[in-house]
């Protein structure tokens, strides 16, 4: 029995380390780096964004082929009957009759107001305006992706900072209970390090919820299954603790200008409408197109043609008194069968010539059309400048932001340590019974307090000088 009894142990145990090994492969580690290629790979926002991209492009093509001639052709068969015109003789009969006809014809526009060309570098700026656009979602994806994953780095900290909170926390429960059961603490005491129980618990609470709202908007970034279990990883923090904190906001928004995508989208707008304005008084030049056809018919009416006369005797009269008959020589036609084929090539003609439109008046359309223009490409001008405006503002601010992040670290760091000494020396106190517990857990809750204020505020400092790389095109890594 015992031997089944040890056999069975172990084959639990080696049960338990299969499950083990499996939920650990089932759980995906994810670094920054992975995340932000999940981002970019998976995103939908971004996926729009390329496919607005690729339709400007089918547009630019298309107005280069514009510049090309203009080939059709135009078959013709129809069968008429009642009284209809024939179509091989123009006049009108009460013949049934099957026609056909062919033509083809080619124009080229030899000068268009410019348009054409105008309209060529238009489609281009919209190209590279939507290219613009494309590299602004997917700078703004990265920066989302960022700002989240230090949030969950945060949090983490949050909750390993909780957990041990409340290892303390019960540690001095469990000395309480004890000097209570002895006499050497009153219930208030006891109910204060219970009170401190409750306090971390309810801080790792909010922690974990905190961690757990982060990793589901980082997978809702990476388009990534809810259910899906993923690792967060954590880098190295030393390498996070040399942070660039110096900025000078002149220089920023200097290199921001030329490089950020919200003000490049903006000047490619700009820059589009103005090419709108050339394209706009085109219309008050004529257009010249020159143009061919070629064409041909048949019709079943004609089944035959005169391939030539010969001469005939007919009688045209009788002399009055001898009865002789008067005969004269006249020319006849001679006909031969007319062919489908015979009556293509009889029948094909051509024709080449110019076509000049002149535009005299248009109901000031075409002025209508140049002043839309120039108010369009002057709102574009005006949405340039604000964009140029608020981003100077905004890193005016993100490096204030950053200056004060970094002192309140500064000052988070010697709060912490303080809180730190005085913790150590309040529990050897309070081990002796030279401090009470109001004033021990006091001491506690101020070194918890500091610790995720300190916490807090080391990742705030990384936040704030990753907007800076953000503004000035660096990549953010951490």
């Amino acid at each position: 029995m015992a031997q089944f009894i040890h056999k069975f142990k172990l084959a639990a145990f080696v049960c338990l380390i299969i499950l083990v090994g499996v939920s650990a492969q089932a759980q995906e580690k994810i670094t920054l780096q992975n995340a932000v290629d999940y981002a970019l790979q998976r995103n939908l926002t971004i996926k729009q964004a390329q496919i607005t991209e690729q339709l400007a492009q089918a547009d630019y093509n298309q107005s280069k082929f514009n510049q090309l001639p203009s080939v059709n052709a135009s078959p013709q068969g129809s069968y008429n009957f009642g009284r209809s015109v024939n179509l091989a003789t123009y006049s009108y009969s009460n013949q049934a009759s099957l026609y056909v006809a062919g033509s083809a014809n080619v124009s080229v526009t030899l000068f268009q107001g410019g348009q054409l060309r105008n309209q060529i570098l238009e489609n281009k700026l919209t190209l590279d305006a939507d290219k613009s656009a494309t590299a602004k979602v997917r700078n703004d994806l990265i920066l989302n992706v960022v700002t989240d994953y230090l949030s969950i780095l945060t949090s983490q900290d949050l909750v390993t900072a909780a957990k041990q909170q409340i290892d303390i926390a019960n540690q001095t429960m469990d000395k309480a209970n004890i000097s209570y059961k002895v006499g050497n603490m009153t219930a208030a005491d006891l109910a204060q390090a219970q009170a401190q129980v409750s306090t971390a618990t309810y801080n790792l609470t909010t922690a974990q919820n905190q961690l757990d709202l982060s990793i589901l908007v980082l997978k809702q970034y990476m388009e990534m299954d809810p259910k899906t279990q993923i690792i967060v990883e954590k880098p190295d923090i030393s390498k996070l603790q040399n942070v660039r904190t110096a900025f000078d906001a002149n220089e920023v928004v200097s290199t921001a200008l030329s490089v950020n995508p919200d003000v490049k989208l903006a000047e490619s707008q700009q820059a589009t409408y103005q090419q709108a304005i050339k394209i706009a008084k085109g219309a008050y030049y004529p257009t010249v197109t020159l143009f061919g056809s070629l064409g041909t018919s048949y019709s079943n009416l004609l089944s035959t043609q005169v391939v030539g006369t010969t001469q005939v005797t007919v009688p045209v009269g009788v002399v009055s008194g001898t009865n002789q008959i008067v005969n004269t020589t006249v020319s006849q036609p001679i006909y031969a069968p007319y062919s489908m084929f015979g009556q293509f090539g009889n029948n094909f003609n051509q024709a080449i010539g110019l076509n000049v439109q002149i535009p005299i008046f248009n109901k000031h359309s075409a002025r209508t059309g140049v002043t839309k223009a120039t108010l369009n490409f002057n709102n574009a001008a005006l949405t340039t400048q604000i964009a140029k405006n608020n981003l100077s503002k905004t890193i005016t601010q993100a490096v204030l932001d950053l200056q004060a992040a970094d002192k309140q670290y500064q000052s988070a760091i010697q709060t912490f340590n303080s809180n730190k000494a005085a913790l150590n020396v309040t529990k050897q106190r309070y081990d002796v019974g030279l401090v009470n517990t109001l004033d021990y857990n006091t001491s506690l809750t101020n070194y918890n307090k500091s610790q995720n204020d300190m916490i807090q505020a080391q990742y705030t400092v990384i936040f704030r000088s990753k907007i800076i790389d953000y503004y000035l095109g660096n990549t953010i890594t951490l």
